[in-house]
Formats: C-alpha cells, sequence, structure tokens
C-alpha cells in the first residue's frame, strides 16, 4: 500500500529553520518562525500561565475526559474573552479545539457539511494553512485582493471590488487583526465597508482570530470581530490561544458558530462536538483550563492583561525602532509601514530573490514572500537588520 504514496511539498518555514540551524555565522537572525520572542530570543512562559498550571496541579483530581466540545466554562470565557456583550451568548455554539489550526479545520468542515459548493474567499496573502486544508479536502477557493506591494498597506478597492462577487452560501475569510503575513490592517470605516458588502452579497463572514491583544490592545482587536458577528445574520470564528496565552505547544483553540436565530444553536453546537468526535474525540483539555482559571481570577487574569500588554508595547517599540533605522539608513520614509503595522508580522513587499540575498549576504532569515517575524528581533539585531535591508537594495 505504502509505495502508492507521493512525496508532499516540505513545508518552507520548517525548511527555512533547518537552514537557520545549519548557518554557523553568529550574526544570523531568525526572522522566519512564527513565535513571540523575548529580548533573549526565549519564548517565555508567562507568569500568570505558570501560576495557574501551579493551582492546577494542586487541585486537579483527574485526568477523566471532559466532554467533546470540552468544558463549557472554556467556552465561556472564551466567548466572553473574544465576543464580548456584541451577541448574546445563547446565541453562540462553541466547541474546544487542538489549537487555532484545529479551529480552522473544523470551520472548513463545518462549511462543507453545510453547504458543499460553497467558495471560500481567501485573502491574498493568507496564512499558508488555510489553502492547504482547504485544497486537501477539495474545496473550492477564491482570491480577493488585500496587500497592495507599493504601498505596503491594504488594496481596499481591489478587496471590496473582489469581495462584491461573492453570493450566498460563500464565505469570506477575515483576519480579525494583526493580519497574517502582511500585519497590514483594515481600519475601523474599512471594516463597515466589509460589513456592508456582506449583508450585500449574503456571503457569511468566518473570522480567524489569532493575534488578539498583540495589535492595539485586547478590546481594541476584538472591536472588528465584535462588529462584523454583532450586523450579519450568521459567523464562524476561529480562535486561537496559542500567541496571547504563549501556550503554543498545549494546542489551545476554540471554534464559534453565531446565528441571529436562536433555535439554531443546539443543532449547531451538537455539529461540533459530532466534528470533534470524527476527527479527535475529545479536544486536549490542560491548555483550555489553564486559559479558564486565568480568565475567572481576576489576579490572574490582571496578571496576564500585563504581561501582554508588554509584550504588545515591546513589539511596537520595534516596529517604531526599525521603521527610525531604515529612514535613516535609506534617507526615505518608504519603510514607515512597518510602524503602522500591527502583530507579529509585517511584508517588506520585496521578491524572493531578495529575500534569498539577504540569507545568503547578510544571515537574515525570513520567508520567501517576505514575511517577516518582528519579535525575532531585538534592540541589538534592528540595525543589523536595517543595514542589511538598505545595503540589498531594497
Amino acid at each position: 500500500m505504502f509505495e502508492t504514496l507521493q512525496a508532499q511539498p516540505a513545508d518552507k518555514i520548517l525548511a527555512l529553520m533547518a537552514q537557520y540551524r545549519a548557518d554557523p555565522r553568529e550574526t544570523k537572525i531568525d526572522l522566519g518562525v512564527g513565535v513571540y520572542k523575548d529580548a533573549t530570543g526565549l519564548t517565555p512562559v508567562m507568569k500568570a500561565v505558570k501560576a495557574a498550571e501551579h493551582k492546577l496541579w494542586e487541585e486537579q483530581d483527574s485526568k477523566s475526559y471532559v466532554g467533546l466540545a470540552g468544558d463549557p466554562a472554556f467556552g465561556d470565557a472564551m466567548v466572553e474573552l473574544v465576543l464580548g456583550d456584541s451577541v448574546p451568548r445563547e446565541t453562540v455554539a462553541a466547541a474546544a479545539t487542538p489549537g487555532g489550526t484545529g479551529a480552522i479545520r473544523q470551520a472548513f468542515e463545518l462549511i462543507q457539511m453545510a453547504r458543499p459548493d460553497a467558495r471560500v474567499f481567501l485573502s491574498n496573502p493568507t496564512w499558508p494553512n488555510h489553502p492547504s486544508i482547504l485544497k486537501y479536502l477539495g474545496m473550492e477557493i477564491v482570491d480577493y485582493r488585500y496587500f497592495d506591494d507599493e504601498t505596503r498597506g491594504v488594496d481596499f478597492d481591489g478587496m471590496t471590488a473582489d469581495l462584491k462577487t461573492a453570493r450566498k452560501g460563500d464565505v469570506v475569510l477575515l483576519h480579525g487583526c494583526c493580519h497574517n503575513p502582511t500585519g497590514a490592517n483594515l481600519n475601523a470605516v474599512q471594516w463597515q465597508e466589509v460589513i456592508k458588502v456582506l449583508l450585500e452579497t449574503g456571503a457569511t463572514p468566518m473570522v480567524d482570530i489569532a493575534y488578539q491583544g498583540f495589535g492595539d490592545g485586547l478590546e481594541e482587536d476584538a472591536a472588528a470581530t465584535r462588529a462584523v458577528v454583532a450586523a450579519v445574520p450568521e459567523a464562524i470564528v476561529a480562535a486561537s490561544c496559542s500567541k496571547n496565552f504563549g501556550i503554543y505547544r498545549e494546542r489551545t483553540g476554540i471554534l464559534m458558530a453565531v446565528s441571529k436565530d436562536m433555535s439554531a444553536k443546539g443543532l449547531n453546537q451538537q455539529t461540533l462536538a459530532f466534528l470533534n468526535r470524527q476527527n479527535f474525540s475529545f479536544p486536549p483539555d490542560h491548555g483550555a483550563r489553564v486559559v479558564t482559571m486565568i480568565l475567572n481570577d481576576p489576579t490572574l487574569k490582571a496578571q496576564w492583561i500585563e504581561e501582554l500588554e508588554s509584550v504588545r508595547v515591546a513589539m511596537l517599540g520595534l516596529r517604531t525602532q526599525l521603521a527610525g533605522e531604515l529612514q535613516r539608513l535609506s534617507g526615505s520614509d518608504r519603510f514607515g509601514f512597518l510602524a503602522d503595522h500591527r502583530g507579529m508580522f509585517s511584508r517588506l513587499g520585496t521578491t524572493p530573490e531578495m529575500v534569498e540575498k539577504l540569507r545568503v549576504d547578510a544571515g537574515i532569515y525570513m520567508v520567501g514572500d517576505s514575511r517577516m517575524n518582528i519579535a525575532g528581533l531585538n534592540a541589538e539585531t534592528v540595525p543589523v537588520l536595517a543595514k542589511a535591508i538598505v545595503d540589498a537594495g531594497i
């Protein structure tokens, strides 16, 4: 049987990591891997997480299964964190998943069950796992314009023109905040225009929110998602706890199905539990339990918010420093977009050849589409990167 298997394309980021590890240069900089790093290059465990885990270790008296949709308390806590009071809780079905990726996968399968002929509109570019999973499931993808390589901002006219071609039964996937891979985000006025298009076309929005708290703040980063779900009849939301709680390896995510028709919640909840059963049965509980403890304990929550805010401010500081250093070295303000972008990533908007030149000449490792992880920098490496970019003629 196995002789019929075919080699699959190598993961570009994993291949980049291998190249980085093999590079002997002490001055090399890793801007490829999408994890937060502090000034020492470590992805730390938050103090609030450690405190919750210690409390869990002391109090937990069973490792038995929880439920196909996970602990309902986790669903309640995450719905409040992401959606706030934008919609009544009784309109939201929710199920825990193995990470944000698991939520995305379950969302696509939910769409496939409900509308086998649905087209899924993806921003160009988007997180590579979006099209990868959709292609594996055999679902139709429609790209919509998003990133402008000239301005390094959002091509909003192109985006709205493409979204107007959607129809009822289609799904439009939107990044709730901190767009991956570009870092370029819609403003509040533009979000309202997108909502208007969704209402006109009848397409269903699916929001992927993986970086809440990394952009402009916890509440600010949730504002667009809340505005969307409050305005439309139905919506799908996939959220991740990997970044804002720093629990990457615990694989903690959640999928939400929102319907203004309150009678639909029971069927939606049953369907989410069914999908979990088919794919992995019971979702992981440790990370979800830790998140629930933090969000439900005022002291731990305050500590977590303070830590998350320090992470956000640190990344904004790196962005400002990099944009300023590039302006100093180049004598141009063409890199000002780096300070305007939000989240872990920015896209330089240059060619794969230039990205390779940065790697060969200066040991700068970033994804071939010029996406770079801002959190991979520190105060000492920012000038090194800025000089490499200017020397390369980008």
